[in-house]
């Protein structure tokens, strides 16, 4: 998938690839996604300044819509990685990028695929989509901000907007046409691969040196948010180079990310020539980095070979982070269902790691699997002490003490980190099985509506409004805050109906 979406040559060249991969289906129907209205038929030196006349077709708000609306697709797809642990670390990195760029005018959302080949993408409206092969790839942080860098950059560069100004509407319509087809078609990816190798090949050609141009632009503005937020410029260059390197060695099996931005050896050498003048900085890796990573790896190598893998590593003592190893190690036995030699490393594990909360959040869990339901309330009591506002942790506490017939124990949990701000859709979700546990139909209703609505779908929380208002409970003041929700969501949905 190219950066916003817009290299919609490249993108039939690996939907037509995609056959030979396991994430066939997604990767075809992320490119029929790319169809929507993101076509392009202007030539290399028509590219249009920012401002009036990209927004004359595309405006913000239009464009977040547009990027919301494929949102609650990909969503409901099973490639989407719905990881509290891997999508809130994505998102810290995310948040220092974007912080660094000027004149934002939608908030980014981060979010994990779960697919092994090495892929980020950005959508319209912010949203930008990292394949777990790619932060496996990464050899440091500063190369995964890199990546995320370049995708912030295509995103305050209104890139998309830049493309569909160049274009006529009814062409836009044509293409949503097209894409809408496709997506109806989904559980059918041969029908969705023949239907984007029939699109009009001849008229896509022409995105490929239009997009050049965005990719330079991408680089120059993402080496420059790297090194406003704090990581290594140099590691773009780095990874860039790796990803060519593959490209040549592997061709067509080449990294998806350097076939869908073209990494040629005068980019490489512009990056390069960016980062020279830049004063050397050392800049570690976070611990929270090594540990997302090592999950990740369980997760892509299996449990069998990562067991091995770990194993063997804390054996040999072949290893930059011993916590990252021993993390690594204790996540695949546990996924090995080998519980008793997980709770066995759990000390060396959670002294090597220091208790960061990714690894209490590990201990507990595989404390609750090797039968010491007990003890793992307790120490995810201790795990939340230490770490106060770690979701995660909140959500992983609130499910057990559920599944352990103490709905109101974790009503208390979940109902805190609302109140202290988070919004993770889980919490709500958590909320409302707590309500529902306690026979509380219109609180159980309110809850699902807001974790709906957070998931992109306003008919369904409308829905669960109305459930809630005709569930029968009396109580004034929640009857009256739910009439008022509803009010406000039907608005809402009138408004978005009209536009």
């Amino acid at each position: 998938m190219d950066s916003c979406s817009l290299t919609c040559v490249p993108l039939l060249r690996v939907a037509a690839q995609a056959r030979t991969h396991a994430g066939r289906a997604l990767r075809t129907w992320l490119a029929a996604l790319a169809l929507m209205g993101f076509a392009s038929t202007a030539t290399p030196d028509s590219l249009p300044d920012l401002g009036e006349a990209s927004e004359a077709v595309i405006s913000p708000a239009q464009e977040r819509r547009l990027g919301e609306s494929i949102m609650r697709d990909i969503r409901e797809h099973p490639a989407y990685l719905d990881d509290l642990e891997v999508v809130t670390y994505l998102n810290a990195v995310g948040y220092r990028l974007s912080y660094q760029s000027q004149d934002l005018r939608f908030p980014f959302e981060f979010f994990a695929v779960d697919d092994a080949s090495v892929n980020a993408f950005a959508l319209p409206g912010g949203f930008i989509g990292v394949h777990t092969g790619l932060i496996v790839m990464a050899q440091s942080e500063s190369e995964l901000a890199s990546v995320l860098g370049h995708e912030v950059a295509h995103v305050s560069q209104r890139h998309l907007a830049r493309i569909i100004a160049a274009q006529q509407k009814s062409q836009i319509a044509s293409m949503a046409a097209i894409a809408l087809a496709i997506l109806a078609a989904r559980s059918s990816p041969d029908l969705a691969q023949a239907a984007i190798a029939g699109a009009q090949y001849a008229s896509l050609q022409t995105a490929l040196n239009f997009t050049r141009e965005h990719e330079r632009e991408a680089d120059r503005i993402g080496v420059q948010l790297l090194q406003k937020a704090g990581f290594d410029p140099r590691a773009m260059p780095v990874f860039f180079d790796r990803l060519q390197r593959a490209t040549r060695i592997y061709d067509s099996s080449a990294p998806s990310y350097a076939r869908t931005h073209p990494v040629t050896y005068e980019r490489i050498a512009d990056v390069q020539n960016r980062v020279e003048s830049l004063p050397y900085k050392q800049v570690p890796d976070t611990l929270e980095f090594l540990l997302v990573r090592a999950k990740l790896q369980v997760r892509q190598l299996g449990a069998v070979e990562a067991v091995s893998s770990f194993a063997s590593q804390v054996k040999d003592k072949r290893y930059n982070s011993e916590a990252a190893v021993r993390y690594g190690l204790v996540a695949a036995l546990l996924q090995a269902k080998q519980t008793k030699s997980a709770a066995a490393e759990l000390p060396a594990m959670l002294k090597a790691t220091n208790h960061h909360p990714v690894a209490d959040g590990l201990a507990a869990r595989v404390m609750a699997a090797a039968g010491g339901t007990k003890a793992a309330l307790s120490f995810y009591q201790e795990a939340q002490a230490r770490h106060p506002r770690s979701v995660a942790l909140t959500v992983d506490h609130a499910r057990l003490l559920l599944d352990q017939k103490q709905p109101q124990q974790a009503l208390k949990l979940v109902t805190e980190m609302l109140t202290a701000g988070s919004t993770a859709v889980q919490l709500y979700e958590l909320q409302a099985r707590s309500y529902a546990d306690l026979d509380r139909p219109l609180l159980k209703h309110r809850a699902q509506a807001e974790a709906y609505l957070l998931r992109g779908k306003l008919a369904a929380a409308i829905e669960q409004l109305d459930l809630a208002i005709r569930s029968g409970d009396r109580d004034f003041y929640e009857m009256s805050s739910a009439e008022a929700r509803l009010k406000e969501l039907k608005l809402l949905d009138a408004e978005a109906k009209r536009k």
